[in-house]
């Protein structure tokens, strides 16, 4: 058996080959070119079976299917985990490829999930539309900073106390008839005129979306779920894509990065802010469901409540526990062919 550690970069990449008794057969830096790599398998023993391993690194994909393509079999080494096993005093790229190859050997590799091109191409779409959302709302948070440094905001209408959008058609009006130094006024209409093309570019994407994911069966199952929308569940859906690699909603969320760090040492156990590592987008998109949809529902907002205890200090951590509870929940409906039990699908 070969075992064949690779460190990826994007120009270069070195590949370091070792055997079943741990010894450094061959090392070879390459560029990271599919015929090139492919070039160092080609000189390799034919006899011999051989497995290889990378780390989860910027633009691994190609990598991925290339080696899926000739039926070697591919491990993702967790990035985080292996420097915690693998650190050492010396660190370049020859040591971390053999050390990657001495890992997989030893049956030591901390292994990720090597995601499908058609769970890579869904998480693209779904990433691609909240990026473009979350431009959108700079944008539009800047514009409310110039006014905000004229005091401006809108009027309410007449006979009613309720004040119109900034961005709603009435806002807008309102916003082009009022006087503004010109570097403001120049700000203002640039702003304005990105964000009607990122509208143009977020409802293109936004069809994509829904001609790609609203007729998947994940999708329907998780609708139900109070907070979860059309775009909510896609994401989801993209980010976690096969539910079954976890083996209970405690795994998903440590993953989503939705549970406390722990530093415990003998008697003492202290639980702090979340992790915050994993999938950022399934922790973003749920967050913003249990602050802005879910609390409609009667037992979410019981939870919030609780956590919040009134205070007003603790509403951020109240929502990261309604985002918690909504993940298990999509945990349930993902697994369960029916959806989950307190949500079922509609048949």
């Amino acid at each position: 058996m070969l075992y064949v550690g690779i460190d990826l970069h994007r120009k270069s990449s070195q590949l370091a080959v070792v055997n079943d008794a741990g010894e450094l057969v061959r090392s070879r830096r390459v560029r990271s070119r599919p015929e090139e790599v492919w070039r160092v398998f080609g000189e390799l023993p034919g006899e011999e079976s051989v497995e290889a391993v990378f780390e989860a690194t910027f633009g691994y994909g190609w990598l991925a299917d290339l080696l899926a393509d000739a039926g070697i079999r591919a491990h993702m080494a967790h990035p985080l985990a292996t420097k915690a096993i693998a650190a050492g005093r010396v660190k370049n790229d020859k040591v971390d490829a053999a050390m990657l190859a001495q890992l997989l050997r030893a049956n030591l590799l901390p292994e990720g999930w090597i995601a499908p091109l058609e769970a890579r191409e869904a998480r693209r779409l779904v990433r691609t539309r909240a990026s473009l959302v979350r431009m959108r709302s700079r944008l539009k948070s800047q514009i409310h900073a110039v006014l905000a440094d004229f005091a401006l905001r809108p009027a309410a209408r007449v006979g009613s106390a309720q004040v119109p959008a900034l961005f709603s058609k009435e806002g807008l009006r309102w916003l082009s008839q009022q006087e503004l130094p010109q570097a403001s006024r120049q700000r203002v209409d640039i702003n304005l005129r990105v964000i009607a093309g990122l509208d143009k570019e977020i409802q293109g994407v936004s069809k994509a979306m829904r001609e790609r994911l609203a007729c998947d069966e994940r999708v329907r199952r998780l609708m139900p779920i109070p907070g979860i929308g059309l775009f909510s569940a896609a994401t989801v859906v993209g980010e976690i894509w096969d539910v079954r690699r976890f083996a209970s909603p405690r795994q998903l969320a440590s993953w989503a990065g939705l549970t406390p760090k722990e530093h415990s040492s003998g008697e003492h156990h202290h639980l702090g802010h979340i992790s915050k590592q994993g999938s950022r987008w399934v922790r973003w998109v749920l967050v913003e469901a249990a602050t802005v949809h879910a609390m409609k529902d009667i037992g979410q907002r019981e939870l919030f409540n609780r956590v919040r205890r009134g205070k007003q200090e603790r509403a951020q951590l109240a929502h990261v526990a309604v985002a918690h509870r909504l993940l298990t929940l999509c945990f349930y409906a993902l697994r369960d062919e029916g959806g989950c039990r307190a949500f079922p699908a509609c048949r």
